[in-house]
């Protein structure tokens, strides 16, 4: 099974989070994608963009924050934060 937890986080709090679950077959790579479009529907936000260093942070971690300079709209929380936490 496969878990990612997505959070806002606003003024070092946490808003809101939720985790997605995906047992399908696809590649770890689909998982993530998938499970951020299903974080973003749940939070009603646009997609966000890898840019380079969110990538790499990603690769290290299996954890990335997406900041302001992600998105193409403007956000009212200062990050959200991706993490699998479980494969």
């Amino acid at each position: 099974m496969f878990r990612l937890w997505g959070k806002e986080w606003k003024d070092n709090r946490m808003v809101r989070d939720t985790v997605i679950c995906d047992e399908t077959d696809d590649t770890r790579t689909h998982k993530i994608f998938n499970a951020l479009d299903a974080v973003c529907y749940e939070f009603d936000l646009s997609k966000p963009i890898w840019l380079d260093a969110t990538i790499a942070e990603f690769k290290r971690h299996s954890k990335a924050r997406f900041y302001q300079d992600n998105f193409v709209d403007s956000i009212d929380f200062d990050y959200l934060e991706i993490q699998v936490i479980e494969e």
